[in-house]
């Protein structure tokens, strides 16, 4: 529990700099120093060792690999969970299973149906079906002590749920066409990783190494190169055989935490929420893009998530956690549709096959969307929850 307490803590104030991030973004592209941003985002970064060549500018250095660093650490989370942590209680699990499903589903209706003359546009449909959960708990932090930890570890299993989700639909949907040669290399990787963790290999280095070779050859193959740190994530030990009361699996986790939720996360924030709003019209907000984007977020979030828990509840399979109303579920459920760092994740996928720049308008859905649900999210549990004085579920 207290491991889960610091969690708890190093995510808040990761969300609440993701937001210093954007906002310094924003504001340094729409002033006169908007050079200095097009400079940063768009250096040429270039690694070649033999044969091997990569050149790409920081911007997709960014996306392509630190963010494979950041699902790596997904990965390790999500490994952790199912094993020892709150996943590996299927009583505790179904509640923030039903909100995630209806998280993802609602929202990508709502882009669709929003979208659904426009064979291009349709490419983005599940943008909004991301939850950001440092930016919710970044939010949730701003309550204090008013806030149960009950309510906080519903929001965080909710959301891992919405990343395995995400995993899936980026592994299913926003791959480019495959290079045969480059995933045999992988799929060599991979076979290599599994024989070093049926031999109880605990060390890490022979791990990371693969999983470097793997990277490469995922990059080159057309599948999403960010996949590789799920994929390498789920063969580290989490137990030493030699010693149980170690854990390879933690301590990786551990020393990742901080790297992920102060550096990667804000970086990613500040190289991805950088919108130029010169020229800005009421057209632009309403174009289908960004209205689907926004809409999904800010309604088709609150009603997936909160009926299709409502409808959990009311049909026996899942309960209420401790410490918990329908009106903070309310107020969860507006939180969930802040989607920003994983909204603008699989947007920067959606479009890059289509040679259409819809960047303009997916990030600017994203942005307002995720704005206003966190707001609404905010001003919902700060009337809804006492300070220091819980309430009983149901109430």
């Amino acid at each position: 529990m207290h491991a889960l307490k610091d969690f708890l803590k190093l995510e808040s104030a990761s969300g609440i700099l993701l937001m210093v991030a954007a906002v310094l973004a924003m504001l340094l592209v729409n002033s006169p120093l908007k050079f200095l941003y097009d400079i940063f985002i768009e250096m040429p970064v270039e690694v070649r060792i033999g044969r091997v060549h990569i050149a790409k500018p920081l911007l997709l250095w960014i996306n392509d690999g630190l963010m494979a660093v950041f699902f790596f650490l997904v990965g390790l989370e999500v490994k952790r969970e199912i094993l020892e942590g709150e996943l590996s209680d299927t009583r505790t699990v179904i509640l923030p299973a039903c909100g995630a499903l209806g998280g993802m589903a609602v929202p990508a209706g709502i882009y669709v149906w929003m979208n659904w003359s426009d064979t291009i546009a349709l490419q983005g449909w599940a943008i909004p079906t991301a939850t950001d959960i440092a930016f919710s708990l970044g939010i949730l932090a701003l309550l204090g002590s008013r806030v149960p930890l009950a309510l906080k570890v519903f929001l965080m299993t909710l959301a891992i749920f919405d990343d395995i989700g995400a995993i899936v639909i980026i592994a299913l949907f926003y791959s480019g066409q495959l290079s045969m040669g480059a995933l045999i290399v992988a799929c060599g990787c991979t076979i290599a990783l599994w024989v070093l963790s049926a031999r109880r290999v605990v060390e890490l280095v022979p791990y990371i190494s693969i999983g470097i070779i793997m990277w490469v050859a995922v990059l080159k193959s057309g599948v999403h190169a960010t996949l590789v740190g799920v994929i390498l994530a789920l063969f580290i030990p989490l137990r030493d055989p030699g010693h149980p009361e170690r854990s390879p699996l933690r301590e990786l986790e551990h020393d990742l935490h901080t790297t992920v939720a102060f550096v990667i996360l804000p970086l990613f924030a500040f190289a991805n929420a950088g919108i130029s709003l010169s020229g800005l019209s009421v057209a632009d907000i309403l174009h289908p893009v960004p209205l689907g984007i926004a809409l999904g977020l800010i309604v088709g979030k609150q009603i997936g998530v909160f009926g299709f828990c409502w409808l959990g509840v009311k049909l026996g399979i899942a309960k209420l956690p401790e410490n918990m109303n329908w009106a903070h579920m309310y107020g969860v459920a507006l939180l969930c549709g802040v989607g920003f760092t994983m909204s603008l994740f699989i947007s920067s996928l959606a479009f890059e096959q289509t040679g259409v720049d819809l960047l303009f308008s997916d990030r600017l859905g994203v942005i307002l969307g995720s704005l206003l649900a966190g707001g609404a999210g905010y001003a919902v549990l700060r009337a809804t929850l006492r300070e220091n004085n819980p309430v009983q579920p149901g109430g």
